[in-house]
């Protein structure tokens, strides 16, 4: 239980100063123009701004209406389109396995139909005591258009053994290599997401089922094969681009 909540105060901590906004600089001008950049310099007479493609310009302060700092406006979320995501976490979990909380790292292509349901195919690396691939198909439903929304998603697909034999502990004084073998893989489970100009960070919690496999020859010298599956708390933290 320490363990999760020690997670979850990280992620927190990683998460606050991503998801915050950035202000930017507004000069109003007289004529009804506004200029939005980076304020460089003000003196008694002039203001020198710089725009977001590196240009400076001045304006008189007798052109010069108000100074302002603004947050970006949010130009709503990709209504069609692909896009990519970058995912990392823990497979958290009390269970008869010496891997308390094996790590998971996901890149994801998606595609976004209608704004609210995006459909990913994602793949990576996760560490249950020997690294495996997962490969899954995604189907994610944000609740609502807005910046910041919840979202509900489901996930299956196989983990994919990366790697050789492993020759284990040494107890079998005969044969003890583990040829391993990957399984089935789902999560079933639910998030936040903050929508912020071109990138769009989340948050997410899911139950995760995941099955693995290895082969070893037992003591009366056959081959026989072992099934571990696992019941987690998959906690996620990830981008979208």
């Amino acid at each position: 239980m320490k363990k999760l909540q020690l997670i979850i105060i990280l992620l927190v901590i990683i998460l606050l100063p991503v998801s915050s906004q950035k202000s930017i600089d507004a000069l109003y001008l007289k004529n009804g123009s506004i200029i939005y950049g980076k304020l460089v310099e003000i003196s008694e007479n002039q203001y020198k701004m710089q725009t977001s493609d590196g240009s400076q310009f001045i304006y008189p302060l007798s052109d010069v209406e108000k100074y302002v700092k603004e947050s970006p406006v949010f130009a709503g979320r990709k209504t069609e389109g692909f896009g990519f995501g970058l995912e990392a976490g823990f497979l958290v979990g009390a269970q008869n396995s010496n891997y308390d909380a094996p790590f998971s790292f996901n890149i994801l292509g998606s595609y976004a139909v209608k704004t609210k349901y995006i459909v990913s195919l994602g793949s990576g690396v996760e560490f249950i005591g020997v690294p495996f691939s997962p490969v899954f198909l995604e189907l994610k439903y944000l609740l609502k258009e807005k910046k910041t929304t919840p979202f509900f998603f489901a996930r299956s697909g196989a983990l994919i053994h990366l790697g050789g034999d492993d020759d284990g502990d040494n107890y079998n004084n005969n044969y003890d290599k583990k040829n391993f073998k990957g399984g089935f893989s789902a999560a079933l489970g639910t998030g936040v997401s903050w929508a912020k100009e071109d990138i769009e960070p989340y948050l997410s919690f899911a139950y995760r089922y995941a099955a693995t496999s290895y082969e070893q020859r037992n003591y009366n010298e056959e081959d026989a094969t072992y099934k571990n599956s696992y019941n987690r708390l998959e906690i996620k933290f990830g981008f979208r681009f």
